[in-house]
């Protein structure tokens, strides 16, 4: 399927930037991904679409505390917490690139919030944004609400999803503001090599853009030999996402950051994020800085349950070929196959929940065609789901076998 680029605009007003995101942000989409759980998930046991690692209990990830956060732990008082975010966890933050201090990390709730507030202080009406696609919605959406025209730039399954450079120097232009990747990639587990990901940089620099790198599945490589240097350790005017939810399987403490050299981008960031929630959750620094002095074992264990997960998903996929096309993925806990029939995947995701109680995401979610559906495969209840799905497969999609 040819999938052309994309272009997503708004009007030309030169108005403050305040001003623009509340008028993009009263005509901003809702979250497509987040409405349809909402809708769907209380009736699933099993989420065989989940984009992160088997959450850690409080208990086992105590355990991997060391004496100093351990003592932090148990004297806590639950008062307001800095701004930047708790110094022993910026520090730690750091230590994740080569060529950062504390002072050019700045953390959030989320990774949400980063991205949101990246963008707030970043685009401006008239500024032009290319972002990888298919894509997390905030990416897109939320460089549209910010006054910028948004030119998709999507992954071609046909190649093996992978990133086009040559469209990518098309699609730029002397008001191109942002080049924004998401590596690996979220839906698709697709991963650049190294000298693909050095082209996007250049082409960031040649415009002027800043290059704003999702890579909140970064050590999720299936190959550790893969992993891509940070964006932020490229040139001065790159950033790179972060966040504890993936690979760390932390969703619930809800942490993320950004980390640039650019002090002054991050300064702009931070002044937005005082209008929005000024500290983090003083717990969730705790827990996040545990894991992140623990990340080896933490890490370790989020790779062990990939690899399990994976082995299985590659006989699946090789028992009904001709029934789903995928892509085996490079990286991260998410994968994007298609359905190659006739049935609307979104009718599968539906009758899936209905007659197995497991749940998929379809690939509609993304405003992405072609009938895929994102399947995640980062769960400890993986096997269970998997096999619910093999046995609706078997029971109403056997008779499309090639």
């Amino acid at each position: 399927m040819d999938i052309g680029v994309q272009e997503v605009r708004v009007g030309n007003s030169k108005s403050g930037n305040a001003a623009v995101v509340t008028a993009g942000l009263r005509s901003v989409r809702g979250l497509a991904l987040e409405r349809f759980f909402a809708e769907l998930r209380g009736k699933a046991e099993h989420l065989l679409c989940t984009s992160d690692i088997e959450p850690y209990g409080l208990g086992e990830l105590l355990a991997e505390a060391d004496p100093e956060t351990l003592g932090l732990w148990h004297g806590l008082t639950l008062g307001y917490t800095e701004p930047s975010g708790h110094p022993l966890l910026r520090a730690e933050i750091a230590g994740l690139y080569a060529n950062l201090e504390p002072e050019n990390v700045l953390t959030f709730s989320g990774a949400d919030e980063a991205i949101f507030l990246t963008f707030t202080a970043l685009l401006r009406p008239g500024d032009h944004a290319v972002v990888t696609w298919p894509a997390y919605q905030s990416l897109h959406e939320l460089a549209r609400a910010s006054g910028a025209e948004v030119t998709l730039l999507p992954l071609a399954p046909r190649d093996g999803w992978a990133f086009d450079v040559e469209a990518l120097r098309k699609a730029v232009r002397p008001s191109t503001r942002a080049i924004v990747v998401n590596f690996p990639h979220n839906p698709t587990g697709a991963l650049p090599s190294r000298e693909t990901f050095a082209a996007i940089q250049a082409v960031a620099a040649e415009v002027g853009a800043v290059l704003v790198s999702d890579e909140v599945y970064r050590f999720l490589e299936h190959d550790s030999d893969d992993r891509l240097s940070p964006a932020a350790d490229g040139g001065r005017r790159a950033l790179s996402v972060g966040v504890m939810s993936k690979a760390f399987g932390l969703a619930g403490v809800r942490i993320g950051w950004v980390a640039t050299r650019d002090r002054e981008l991050l300064s702009r960031i931070a002044t937005c994020k005082e209008y929005i929630s000024s500290g983090t959750s003083a717990p969730s620094e705790l827990l996040a800085l545990v894991a992140l002095r623990s990340r080896d074992r933490v890490l370790e264990r989020s790779r062990a349950l990939l690899v399990s997960n994976l082995e299985q998903l590659d006989e699946f996929f090789a028992e009904w070929e001709g029934v789903f096309e995928w892509v085996r993925p490079r990286a991260g806990c998410v994968c994007f196959p298609r359905l190659a029939q006739d049935l609307p995947v979104e009718e599968l995701a539906v009758r899936l929940v209905r007659e197995e109680g497991v749940l998929l995401v379809p690939g509609s979610v993304y405003d992405f065609p072609g009938n895929h559906f994102r399947l995640g495969f980062g769960r400890a209840d993986f096997p269970q789901a998997l096999e619910r799905l093999h046995r609706f497969a078997a029971r109403s999609l056997a008779g499309a076998r090639a």
